[in-house]
């Protein structure tokens, strides 16, 4: 979402038109490394569709290159998509030798579902020109989830963590047996989002093997018995699981929920918007080891070599200190920066005063009580989210 309109689970794609490499026998070519030149022929037109909500922290970042190189993009439009729609889109291009996609920015749920269908380009060939990001230690390690085919681009701790309405919530669960004994007490109170589709949904999915002590919390196929279990018992009492974190928020603000699944930038940011009251409350459950989460540029096989020209001299502008201040934004995805060095006194004074008004004092403390853990590879998270569907959200995910 932004809570700006935009959803959590949706990132954002670069689209240049005609910047497929047409081939009459269907499916786009790759261009390789040594066809792609340090500046387009001619300035490129990008499209771009957000799939994780990328575009409130990175919108300006992008609006300001286009000003200043003119040569490189002539204009930017901006659309939007789910996560889950993106694999099907990128394909279709693909098949079709016309790929209109020219770089995606998305969430671990887009990256890992288009590592496992290997669409998109190997940015690792292209480090020399990107250079050196220098990201801060656990954004590194998130770094290493996009396996060389993609750049991160922003970086949060993420969660799980509890959002409550504490009116309704006088004394929240402070474990996983207590959070279900309150959800059986309250039916239909508690609620998260379908986690393909939603950063808090998928942090609470990878979450659980850690404060449940699962086997591996690594293997959600084989080592998350206690997982699985748990959320099936919880699911008794969730009346439905909402496609978009943006529906959940709201019905913590309406009422229709007392306490859902969020982390730091969900809670931060609707509070900073007026979406959610300013009162709510957050906690965590005894076991708790931070999920961090991430949002990347990854550009899709098949596009022209001007369009990959552009991207890369884009990501590589992103990625510097000056822009990455941006990143604060209103707290959509606390705390936002990648790389290191970038402080919130760079961030543009909007920025600054939301996070006085707005964050919360004890996030500094519990991100460095808690373990920080990345999140799952392409693989197992494409895994968990195909189990989750099929065991747990059922019928009850509301489209």
């Amino acid at each position: 979402m932004r809570a700006k309109k935009w959803c959590l689970a949706t990132a954002f794609v670069l689209v240049a038109g005609a910047c497929g490499s047409p081939n009459s026998g269907g499916g786009a070519k790759d261009v390789t490394p040594d066809k792609v030149p340090d500046n387009p022929k001619n300035p490129v037109t990008l499209n771009i569709i957000d799939v994780a909500g990328n575009l409130q922290l990175t919108q300006g970042m992008i609006d300001e290159f286009v000003k200043s190189h003119s040569k490189v993009i002539k204009k930017v439009t901006y659309t939007k998509a789910t996560a889950p729609e993106l694999p099907g889109k990128i394909k279709a291009q693909q098949s079709a030798g016309q790929v209109q996609i020219g770089l995606v920015l998305t969430g671990t749920d887009g990256l890992s579902a288009g590592i496992d269908q290997n669409l998109w380009v190997k940015t690792d060939d292209y480090s020399s020109r990107i250079g050196n990001p220098n990201y801060q230690a656990p954004a590194a390690k998130m770094q290493e989830l996009a396996q060389g085919h993609g750049m991160e681009l922003v970086y949060s701790p993420a969660g799980p963590l509890l959002e409550y309405n504490p009116q309704k919530v006088p004394n929240p669960p402070t474990t996983t047996q207590e959070l279900l004994a309150w959800a059986k007490a309250h039916p239909k109170k508690f609620q998260y989002a379908r986690p393909a589709n939603s950063g808090p949904g998928r942090t609470f999915l990878m979450g659980l093997p850690y404060l449940l002590g699962d086997s591996n919390p690594k293997d959600p196929k084989a080592g998350w018995t206690k997982t699985w279990a748990y959320l099936q018992d919880l699911g008794k009492y969730v009346d439905y699981y909402p496609s978009k974190t943006s529906e959940v928020m709201t019905n913590l603000a309406n009422g229709s929920a007392d306490m859902v699944a969020t982390m730091t930038g969900w809670d931060i940011n609707p509070r900073a918007l007026g979406q959610v009251p300013p009162g709510v409350k957050v906690t965590y459950l005894k076991g708790m080891h931070w999920v961090n989460d991430a949002q990347y540029a990854v550009i899709p096989r098949g596009v022209s070599a001007d369009v990959l020209s552009a991207d890369i001299q884009l990501i590589k502008s992103m990625l510097t200190p000056q822009q990455q201040a941006k990143a604060y934004d209103t707290g959509y995805f606390y705390p936002g920066p990648a790389v290191n060095g970038v402080t919130l006194s760079m961030a543009p004074p909007k920025s600054q005063q939301v996070i006085q008004q707005f964050g919360r004092p004890e996030y500094d403390k519990w991100l460095t009580q808690f373990p920080m853990e990345t999140s799952l590879p392409a693989e197992q998270q494409t895994a968990a989210f195909d189990q989750w569907d099929r065991t747990v959200g059922g019928g009850k995910v509301h489209k």
